[in-house]
């Protein structure tokens, strides 16, 4: 990590400066490795966020921002593009030590995939129409996209830098103006970020940040001042939270969890699939929304398929997450952790046998660490096969054939993602249609800048990415002409 990175934060970005929160209480961020406190950020009050709403509201009312050509607004993002770049390995730092992704990975989940969507956005605003021309039986209409206002932009801590450019960057270029909450867990490397943003040349009061926990953020969700909310996380709190923008007829994106399948198919290659899944599975230690934790494999191939994936998954390289040869990390908190445990413990109760793993990782006195588990005799009722453990916990569970595979994977009351296994990809293309998932992957499982993602049921409203993810952050004005 980059020395000169700043760890101990006392100030909150509002309104175009750093300036002091309303309140002195501190949230300590601790390293999931070392357990040792690497850094602070303030634990704003709901004071603090009503001052960064009202600036963000001053700057899209009152503000140039929003009145700004797509071709300006582009020129902007592709200064913050250089930024970044520039900065990227510090960023990458702070956010390998501060919620413990292995370096190998969060380089690219903080770093590449960042790069990636500053460039995609910068081109998507040059390129962007707000105003077209409608001729129909009716006569002539003006189509256009007005900026939805101020938005609250929440984001987790298990891919801080990707999730929350995922909404910073279409609102800003739709002209709206944003209040962000990154999680406690892992605000260094977003603040690290925001210095960039406010090099930028962005108008002040266009973006804002408070820090803090769960209470601020509901502060944000319910503020009056806000137009649209964005989040990422878990489902329970995302019904929490539309149920409270539902009550105020609020806009708001869902982006929430999963429980994802992988069919493996008889005709899979199946050292090449057990090679896919490691990442597909156990990306992040298993801390990913749509990891393909649930992997379904016909009765006739299970026992070699579980005999590989075992020896592949025990081979995976365990430790120090600045390490670029590790594999699996720690999980990010001893919350986490006891809540991963409870599962493994609960697995066992229920029947399923443990094929790999099961516990914490032996010889290891500090760091937050769970073994890589394989669960095999396992049934789809059970709960560790339909609850989002969020770790690096996968279940085996076997098919007669592909319809019988394909309803065990739509049992579920998530829909975020999925794949499938084939040595025929035309077959998993035809596969990908009976899945009820707004993410699916033939013989791989990832995701990309200039595509929309989202999931269907339970994992959540809205999409992200793409130009689908640009038009979540506008409000369609249509103005009919007298010819």
């Amino acid at each position: 990590m980059n020395a000169a990175a700043q760890t101990a934060h006392d100030r909150l970005f509002v309104d175009g400066d750093w300036v002091a929160p309303a309140g002195d209480a501190v949230l300590a961020v601790v390293n999931p490795h070392t357990e040792q406190r690497i850094g602070q950020v303030p634990d704003s009050t709901p004071a603090d966020v009503d001052r960064a709403v009202a600036a963000a509201r001053a700057a899209f009312d009152s503000g140039p921002w929003r009145r700004t050509s797509p071709a300006e607004r582009a020129e902007v993002l592709g200064g913050l593009a250089a930024a970044f770049e520039r900065e990227r390995d510090t960023i990458v730092g702070l956010t390998t030590a501060e919620m413990g992704c292995p370096v190998s990975q969060s380089a690219l989940i903080n770093g590449v995939l960042p790069t990636m969507q500053l460039g995609y956005h910068a081109g998507l605003a040059a390129d962007l129409a707000v105003e077209e021309r409608r001729t129909g039986p009716m006569g002539t209409t003006v189509v256009r996209r007005e900026p939805i206002g101020v938005v609250a932009a929440i984001v987790p801590w298990n891919g801080p830098i990707y999730l929350a450019l995922n909404k910073i960057l279409p609102a800003l270029l739709a002209g709206c103006s944003v209040v962000l909450k990154p999680a406690p867990e892992a605000s260094l490397g977003l603040l690290h970020l925001t210095g960039l943003i406010a090099a930028s040349g962005l108008p002040a009061g266009v973006f804002n940040v408070v820090t803090g926990g769960r209470e601020v953020g509901e502060s944000l969700v319910a503020h009056p001042g806000v137009d649209r909310v964005s989040f990422t996380g878990s489902t329970a709190a995302g019904r929490r939270i539309a149920a409270l923008c539902g009550e105020r007829l609020k806009r708001v994106g869902l982006e929430l969890g999963g429980k994802s399948a992988a069919i493996v198919l008889d005709d899979a290659d199946l050292a090449a699939t057990v090679e896919g899944l490691k990442t597909a599975s156990l990306l992040n230690t298993g801390q990913i929304c749509a990891a393909q934790s649930r992997l379904l494999v016909s009765h006739r191939r299970h026992d070699e398929f579980v005999d590989a994936l075992v020896d592949a998954v025990g081979a995976m390289r365990v430790g120090d997450p600045t390490d670029p040869a590790t594999e699996v990390g720690p999980l990010v908190s001893a919350r986490q952790r006891d809540r991963v445990e409870g599962y493994l413990a609960l697995g066992r109760e229920e029947g399923a046998k443990t094929a790999l793993g099961g516990g914490r990782v032996p010889g290891r006195a500090t760091g937050w660490y769970v073994e890589p588990t394989v669960f095999t005799g396992v049934d789809n009722s059970m709960r560790v096969a339909r609850e989002e453990i969020f770790g690096p916990v996968l279940t085996v569970i076997p098919f007669r054939d592909e319809e019988e595979a394909v309803a065990i994977a739509n049992d579920s009351e998530y829909g975020l993602a999925g794949s499938v296994w084939t040595d025929d990809v035309e077959r998993g293309l035809a596969l990908s249609r009976a899945v009820r998932v707004g993410s699916y992957g033939v013989n791989c499982y990832t995701s990309d800048v200039t595509v929309p993602f989202g999931g269907f049921k339970a994992s959540g409203l809205g999409r992200e990415g793409g130009p689908e993810g640009v038009d979540e952050y506008f409000e369609f004005q249509s103005v009919k002409l007298p010819y």
